[in-house]
């Protein structure tokens, strides 16, 4: 049978949690028997999100295909335990670079190219692309952006069209609004809503269900009036408050009958509604009295959603072991300020994670020493893998100006160095080693106790690998190679010998973590932090 598709667009206000919306709508599909994909259409004119900044747009997330995308896939992995492809991500820029391409090679024998038929026909072709090779029942599909944005319209366009392609049976639309909250009049606001509905009806698209964001709760009166201005049913009108934990938004949202309403509209059949493990999960959160802490060392902390899926991971294993994290963000260039004993002394453990460029990276190297020369658990991420061998070059093994050669391309020890395949490279987005690639876990290390395989995949993102050059004289030192590529000739995980954890990754673990699933790396991390003894805190005594 074909799919059908579920299309989720914003009114007025971003960042208010289409992502998170999304993601939970498929939670709630799955959880009745159906498959689901997902793809995220955004108007930006950047052809993949690789090459923004992580202050645009928060964390680059890593497809198990070597897609650079939108950090939301993450959250359609994490709630719907599903591995998506660079298909669930499409950007504007993706879309006119097809077009340009196809006008150059003559494609359209010199015809003239628009936004309507052009433009949108790629947009739907992707779109139910998508769900033809998936195979699923239904794909959600999250319009990036807001109503109105004029990068927006084209999008729009295309996924109003959509439902006369295939048949209005077939689609469902939802559209998330914000309903502010005026302190002077103690009342929520509906006008933003009504005007971003009308934005949608001038287009030609009625939203099916309208979710309500707000601070406050809604009132049975507020939903009437949206209900009787946007015309769409009160019971389709649906209150979405603020939550401490974004867990709990499945749950939320099939309480309050989103589910049965979509299942009825698109005449799906599945199992009846079951939420209850995750509501079994989402209640064990809730109830973790015991907390770890962990000192999250990067270069983008002041915004967090930079480390979005370690932030995640992190919470997953913490759960794991009846522990709530608490992350202290800590700045590199702080620690090189301050130095590590005044910004790392009550962390139970410490994370370095991934990044690129000189900024703030001998603040992760004094980050290692210390975690190293105070038996303090750690657990570095691709770059805090790197600064951990470059920390053990210098100090361990005497190379006083050893670094990596990204860092400082005139270092006479670059023990991180460039990866052959990479020295061609001049292009930037998409270049990278980048996707799943195979490890070996070493017997008799912590990797190997972590995964219990003999072969695991894991996502890359990285130009630079350790030298082998230097590899015997890291291990004679007591520096463990305990991940290799299954040729031998990469080295993915390293490891101190006689350390309660010291581990770093070439990887990325923090993208296949679960809620429900916590990653090993991450569950192993934890449970070494959760022993370690910080400043000010005492050994429970035997009752």
């Amino acid at each position: 049978m074909p799919a059908k598709y579920i299309f989720v667009t914003g009114g007025v206000v971003s960042s208010i949690g289409k992502g998170i919306s999304v993601a939970s709508i498929g939670r709630i599909l799955k959880s009745r028997g159906l498959s689901v994909s997902v793809i995220k259409l955004d108007p930006y004119l950047n052809v993949d999100p690789g090459t923004m900044s992580p202050y645009q747009h928060g964390e680059v997330f890593v497809t198990v295909d070597g897609g650079e995308t939108d950090l939301d896939l993450g959250h359609y992995e994490r709630f719907i335990d599903v591995e998506l492809t660079r298909s669930s991500n499409l950007t504007a820029g993706e879309v006119y670079l097809e077009l340009i391409s196809k006008e150059r090679r003559g494609d359209f024998l010199g015809g003239t190219i628009q936004a309507v038929p052009h433009v949108t026909n790629v947009i739907k072709q992707r779109v139910i692309k998508l769900g033809e090779d998936t195979n699923v029942d239904v794909v959600v599909v999250e319009v990036g952006g807001t109503v109105g944005d004029i990068e927006g319209l084209p999008f729009l366009e295309a996924i109003r069209q959509v439902r006369n392609d295939v048949g209005r049976d077939n689609v469902f639309y939802v559209h998330l609004t914000l309903l502010p909250y005026l302190a002077a009049a103690r009342e929520l606001k509906t006008k933003p809503t009504q005007h971003s509905v009308k934005e949608l009806r001038a287009i030609g698209i009625q939203p099916d269900a309208i979710l309500c964001r707000s601070d406050f709760d809604v009132p049975d009166g507020i939903r009437e009036k949206i209900s009787s201005f946007c015309d769409v049913p009160t019971e389709a009108v649906i209150p979405l408050t603020t939550v401490e934990n974004v867990y709990e938004v499945p749950l939320i949202l099939e309480d309050a009958g989103l589910g049965d309403i979509m299942m009825d509209a698109l005449h799906l059949t599945g199992k009846p509604r079951d939420m209850g493990d995750w509501a079994s999960m989402v209640s064990r959160m809730k109830d973790l009295r015991d907390t770890v802490s962990i000192a999250l060392v990067g270069k983008y902390v002041e915004y967090p959603d930079s480390y979005l899926s370690v932030r995640e991971a992190l919470r997953h294993a913490g759960l794991l072991h009846d522990r709530a994290v608490e992350i202290q963000w800590v700045h590199s260039e702080d620690v090189e300020k301050y130095g590590p004993d005044a910004l790392l002394g009550t962390a139970n453990g410490i994370v370095v994670p991934g990044g690129f460029g000189p900024r703030g990276v001998e603040g992760m190297v004094e980050t290692a020493r210390y975690a190293r020369e105070r038996q303090v658990p750690y657990l570095g991420l691709c770059l805090g893998m790197q600064v951990m061998v470059v920390e053990w070059a210098r100090n361990v093994l005497g190379l006083k100006d050893a670094n990596s050669s990204e860092i400082d391309p005139s270092t006479p020890h670059p023990v991180i160095h460039i990866m052959p395949d990479q020295r061609s490279v001049t292009t930037m987005g998409g270049t990278m080693r980048l996707g799943s690639y195979l490890c070996r876990p070493v017997e008799n290390t912590l990797t190997m106790a972590a995964y219990q395989e003999n072969d695991v995949s894991e996502r890359h993102r990285h130009r630079f690998e350790l030298n082998n050059s230097y590899r015997e004289a890291l291990e004679n030192s007591g520096l463990i190679m305990s991940g290799l590529s299954p040729d031998g000739a990469l080295v993915e995980s390293g490891e101190v010998k006689g350390h309660p954890y010291m581990l770093g990754v070439q990887f990325h673990p923090e993208f296949q973590s679960r809620p429900n699933r916590p990653h090993p790396l991450f569950g192993g991390f934890i449970a070494a932090a959760k022993l370690a003894l910080r400043e000010g805190e005492q050994q429970p005594l035997p009752l």
